[in-house]
């Protein structure tokens, strides 16, 4: 006796994987009705969420709608516009050696935008790799340039307000630039982010702030020329380093 197309499909749809599966239901619509039975998507859930199959019926609508939701993990997806833009914000950067204030100034958010200023003749290649790699920075030129002697101890603040609400968060607090980098002509300070009490779960991130220097004559002075700053723990371009300072414990 001949198995009608019907039984047929009834027999081979449950061999199926759920993609080769959700294939066919776009076949024609007598394939559409067999293969959206909920049986046929139940057993695929079972093979994967055994757990979720064991009460009498689906934790949500239906497994179908189940195994569409999780079979495939979504990865990169794409990040919203920030509610914030560098136009809204002001950068307030101080410098210290020892006690001694070497630099204060406010900083417009756009004049830390990547690329809106080209380093000077003279400083190392590496240096300039650097900088001009893919990777996002925000760096701007130090006007005027200081000079500060090797071993003395350096300290970096950097808060940033937001003219949108008059609030001010804290990005660095008088941290110490402890390492200095000889490859790369950079002097290092780093502290952890403070996040808003709505955002308890972000886990600990760093900002990283650089002065970049060259050497004149001997290597006795520091001659810094710039600033970079940059979240690489966990931004890598603009739009991610605004939601992150969206997300800061703003006062």
């Amino acid at each position: 006796m001949e198995m009608s197309a019907e039984e047929i499909l009834k027999v081979v749809f449950p061999l199926l994987e759920g993609r080769d599966l959700a294939t066919c239901m776009s076949v024609c619509k007598q394939w559409r009705e067999i293969a959206q039975d909920d049986y046929l998507w139940k057993c695929l859930c079972a093979n994967r969420w055994p757990s979720v199959c064991k009460q009498s019926s689906p934790p949500i609508l239906s497994y179908h709608k189940l195994f569409k939701s999780f079979y495939k993990r979504k990865r990169n997806r794409p990040l919203l516009p920030p509610k914030l833009s560098l136009k809204d914000l002001e950068f307030y950067i101080d410098i210290w050696t020892e006690e001694k204030l070497l630099f204060s100034e406010v900083v417009p958010g756009p004049v830390l935008q990547k690329g809106s200023w080209t380093p000077p003749n003279g400083i190392s290649d590496v240096l300039r790799l650097h900088l001009t790699s893919p990777d996002y920075k925000m760096t701007f030129p130090m006007q005027p340039r200081f000079n500060i002697p090797l071993g003395q101890i350096v300290s970096v603040s950097v808060f940033v307000g937001r003219r949108d609400t008059q609030k001010v968060a804290c990005i660095i607090n008088k941290s110490i630039c402890d390492y200095i980098d000889r490859s790369t002509f950079r002097a290092l300070a780093f502290d952890y982010l403070d996040f808003s009490p709505a955002h308890p779960f972000v886990p600990s991130i760093r900002a990283w702030i650089s002065l970049l220097f060259m050497y004149h004559g001997n290597e006795s002075d520091l001659d810094v020329f710039g600033i970079e700053l940059d979240f690489c723990d966990a931004a890598n371009s603009e739009d991610q380093v605004l939601w992150l300072l969206d997300m800061l414990d703003w006062k």
